[in-house]
């Protein structure tokens, strides 16, 4: 079973940790366990608790009364407020109950309604995103069991994928390659950006993990692209990463090349002209209006 700091009950229902221990003392509503050096931690049905009282908290609910709640009435006034609501925080939060249980069904019915109400892009960019932002972090600190953390990303990999698969491909639009460097994993980011891509009017090939640089110079020069774009977040290793920069920049020097991720952003790298870092997804923004300009 998954534990938990107070630090992480914060992060995960935006409710202060000042707050969760006034209420922890007044209303007796947990009662978490402690390390060999006296530091609080919680289990999967604190934050399940914490969760649903941040979520009626949101829709007007006064403490005094949700901890008053049964464990099955809190739950079903949960669901009650939640269905059809229009708050990101209410669906991220079903999404992360979702993860704790292990529920496919809760999870697939939470965010086909989510993309039913904003379109998958919307979706994409305002629940799930920010969703999986807080679960990398606490996959990270080893707060999250492992197997949920890939139970939640091979389901975002499979919408990805389904709806990568039902955009029309436009055969005038600009190419894009898309890949991750030898040793990185962690793909979700750039099937989104695979999917926004194709959306927009890109032709886009994507190969995926793990791909050995020289390897896609060869494809390279026999594809011409106009843009390549890859993300760094566990490889290379820190002081690999500017010579990495560097040889992108050299061998894909007749294309755009973007780059992002933990090991990029906010470092002091000397950039080759035809080399730019993304931020955060809403750059793509600059990319797709590059490809809109392309193709009209």
């Amino acid at each position: 079973m998954s534990v938990y700091s107070i630090k992480d009950l914060e992060h995960l229902s935006g409710i202060k940790a000042h707050t969760i221990r006034i209420w922890e003392q007044r209303y007796d509503l947990f009662s978490p366990q402690r390390t060999a050096t006296n530091i609080r931690f919680y289990n999967e049905q604190d934050l399940k608790l914490i969760l649903n009282i941040a979520s009626l908290k949101n829709h007007g609910h006064k403490i005094s009364k949700i901890v008053a709640m049964p464990q099955n009435l809190l739950e079903e006034e949960v669901k009650r407020v939640g269905f059809g609501s229009k708050s990101y925080e209410d669906q991220i939060s079903a999404l992360t109950l979702a993860m704790i249980d292990l529920d496919e069904e809760v999870f697939n019915f939470t965010l086909d309604q989510c993309t039913e109400k904003l379109g998958f892009e919307q979706a994409m960019m305002n629940i799930i995103y920010p969703f999986m932002r807080k679960i990398g972090i606490l996959w990270l600190t080893n707060s999250i069991n492992p197997a949920q953390e890939h139970f939640i990303s091979h389901l975002v990999r499979q919408k990805l994928i389904a709806a990568t698969d039902l955009a029309e491909v436009n055969k005038n639009g600009p190419l894009c390659l898309l890949f991750l460097p030898e040793g990185e994993l962690h793909e979700l980011g750039l099937l989104f950006a695979n999917y926004l891509l194709r959306a927009k009017g890109a032709r886009t090939i994507f190969f995926g993990q793990s791909v050995p640089l020289d390897a896609l110079e060869e494809v390279y020069h026999k594809l011409n692209p106009n843009y390549v774009l890859t993300a760094m977040t566990t490889a290379p290793e820190p002081s690999e990463v500017q010579t990495f920069v560097k040889r992108l920049g050299n061998k894909f020097k007749n294309s755009t090349v973007y780059i992002t991720g933990s090991k990029v952003i906010g470092q002091s790298l000397k950039l080759s002209d035809n080399v730019r870092v993304m931020n955060q997804f809403e750059d793509l923004a600059e990319l797709t209006r590059g490809v809109k300009e392309y193709s009209s």
